[in-house]
Order: C-alpha cells, then sequence, then structure tokens
C-alpha cells in the first residue's frame, strides 16, 4: 500500500494513465491496492474504474488484432507459447463467450487468450462486444473489492501478511465465481431465447 500512495504523490492525476496502462497488461493487484487508496480518498473511484475498465479493453483488443495480424509469425518466434495457445483454442472453439467472459480471473493466460481468439475465426465485432463486458466485470470486479473491502486487510498485523493475501486471493476468487455464474446464467438464457429456439 505505501507503494501506491508514494506513486500517487509522484504522478498526481497522471496515476490513472499509470492505471490504465497497467490494466492493460494485467494489473489485478494493483488494481485491488489502487481501489483501496481511492476507499481512503486519494484517488477517485469513477476515474479509477474508468481508467482500469478502457486499459483492460483496449489491452486485450490490442493483443486480439496482435493475433489476428501476426498469429503465425508470433508462433514461429516464440514457439514456447504454442502449447498454451491451442489449449486456449480448444477452450474457445467449445465456450466461446463464456471464455471471453472469464479468461481475465484465470492466472498466466490473459493475453496469450486475446491472441489466440484473434487466431480464431471468431469476428472481431463480436470479440469487441464481449470483451467490453468483460473488461467493465473485471474492473469492477478488483477496483470495488479493493474500495470496500482493503480496509479489512489492512487491519491485520504486518506479520499476517502472507494470510491477509490468502484471503485476499480466496475473497477475490468466490466474488468473481458468483459474478461471472450470474452474468453467464443471463447470457446462456439469452442466447438460448434469441438464437436457438428460432432454429
Amino acid at each position: 500500500m505505501n507503494e501506491i500512495n508514494a506513486l500517487i504523490s509522484q504522478y498526481g492525476q497522471w496515476f490513472y494513465l499509470l492505471t490504465f496502462i497497467w490494466a492493460a497488461l494485467e494489473g489485478e493487484t494493483f488494481l485491488l491496492f489502487a481501489g483501496f487508496a481511492a476507499q481512503r480518498g486519494y484517488l477517485n473511484i469513477e476515474a479509477l474504474f474508468l481508467a482500469a475498465w478502457l486499459g483492460s479493453l483496449c489491452g486485450d483488443q490490442l493483443f486480439f488484432w496482435a493475433g489476428r495480424c501476426f498469429g503465425i509469425r508470433i508462433l514461429t518466434r516464440s514457439p514456447t507459447l504454442k502449447a498454451r495457445i491451442d489449449r486456449v483454442m480448444g477452450w474457445l472453439e467449445r465456450y466461446a463467450i463464456v471464455f471471453i467472459l472469464s479468461y481475465r480471473f484465470m492466472y498466466g493466460v490473459r493475453n496469450v487468450s486475446s491472441i489466440a481468439i484473434g487466431m480464431s475465426k471468431l469476428r472481431w465485432q463480436t470479440f469487441a462486444f464481449w470483451n467490453a463486458v468483460a473488461a467493465m466485470i473485471w474492473a469492477m470486479a478488483f477496483s470495488g473489492f479493493g474500495y470496500f473491502f482493503g480496509d479489512v486487510i489492512d487491519r491485520l498485523p504486518h506479520e499476517e501478511t502472507e494470510i491477509a493475501s490468502g484471503v485476499q486471493q480466496t475473497m477475490l476468487a468466490i466474488l468473481a465465481l458468483f459474478l461471472l455464474l450470474f452474468v453467464l446464467r443471463a447470457i446462456v438464457v439469452y442466447l438460448q431465447k434469441r438464437y436457438w429456439h428460432n432454429d
């Protein structure tokens, strides 16, 4: 938390641009502590959410286009990515929309997932829409958790930092799971009514 406060003091209003850039890459932990800083009055929570949402949206859209335009070249230069991209392709073929909504919450596959989706046959308009929805859920989950529950973690004794981290990750996973299940259920019902029943 002290590191976040130092960054806020150093960069002031530029901190939102820093949030945008960090969210474009990954930045879950960063966003958690930024949400806590917003709770303490150092940042504006609405501006923080907007920066995180746009950063996540633009970052994944950029990786998508990298996959669409340079996917084969990327695999040629980085053969170690092939196994991970093949795995993502398998998930995508079976659960495209569900996967787009959830891959941000899967550790270590976010940027690779966007590249793999770009290499797939999924229409860019479809990805752009669901990417915007997923980025919004992600930004709300992490900035909101930091904003509403960060003080609970902060009150724990310093020597219990590792326990706090475990509690934090568990609570985040539960929050994300319930949020995703609710959204995905609504989406599936909508798609069934609109498309499948019309066949």
